[in-house]
């Protein structure tokens, strides 16, 4: 049973690897057997995520990868093609984060949000998908925010996040039966990210204390293994799903 949840042999593709969550994925996916493929706008800190995945034994391409750029996400697939010869797994963890009064939100701002965490994340997918062999995964990361509230303003960042969930279903009704690619979504609670690091000091113990029921911020290796979980042959009879994973905010 065990070798199920095992990536041996396959290929993943993470985007947004360069910092935080995406640096875990990457390391994940490897740990648990996958050569892995890595893109983020910031280029010279791939470095350092390609060195994690080596560290565990596996091998890695780095690509300096902006989603929101239908090219950049053709590259990045064609890179992966290249180094392995196939792509099996693909997690779309790329986005942006804003905080703005929807009364003082500018047109660029709200744009800038949906391009690169709706449009960047359907990008990805496309590109993937072309590739792909039956029995492949997508693994889009949504957000408990598409679902609920924070007490921030946070119009952009909740409307696209509502959209990958929406996109998850559509794409799995497209591509599963047709294609033999499964397409989930997780939604990510409380993590530590670089998003949480721009919250005003207190805020997130706070939303921790009244809206967490495990009474604690998730730890990346929780999410990972969600993600494990989705990208193996454990999860093959699952397509459509978005999957909280958040402590049970969502339950309060």
């Amino acid at each position: 049973m065990l070798d199920r949840f095992r990536l041996d042999g396959k290929v993943a593709i993470v985007t947004g690897a360069s910092s935080g969550l995406g640096v875990a994925f990457a390391r994940g996916l490897a740990e648990a057997g996958a050569d892995i493929a890595v893109g983020a706008r910031r280029e010279d800190r791939l470095g350092d995520t390609a060195r994690l995945v080596e560290q565990a034994g596996r091998r890695c391409v780095a690509v300096r990868t902006d989603v929101a750029d239908p090219e950049d996400c053709r590259r990045l697939v064609a890179a992966a093609m290249d180094a392995y010869g196939h792509v099996d797994v693909l997690i779309n963890n790329a986005g942006v984060g804003t905080a703005v009064p929807a009364l003082r939100e500018t047109p660029d701002e709200f744009r800038r949000v949906i391009d690169v965490n709706l449009n960047g994340a359907y990008w990805m997918a496309q590109a993937c998908a072309r590739v792909m062999r039956p029995g492949s995964s997508i693994v889009n990361i949504g957000s408990v925010l598409g679902e609920t509230t924070a007490g921030l303003p946070q119009a952009a960042y909740s409307a696209s996040k509502a959209g990958v969930a929406g996109l998850t279903r559509d794409l799995a009704q497209q591509w599963t039966g047709r294609r033999g690619i499964r397409v989930n979504c997780l939604e990510p609670g409380f993590f530590a990210s670089e998003m949480t690091e721009q919250y005003k000091p207190g805020y997130l113990e706070r939303m921790i204390e009244i809206r967490v029921p495990m009474g604690r911020a998730g730890d990346p290796a929780e999410l990972v293994a969600a993600a494990v979980f989705l990208a193996s042959d454990a999860a093959s009879y699952i397509t459509g799903v978005t999957l909280p994973v958040d402590g049970g905010v969502l339950i309060t």
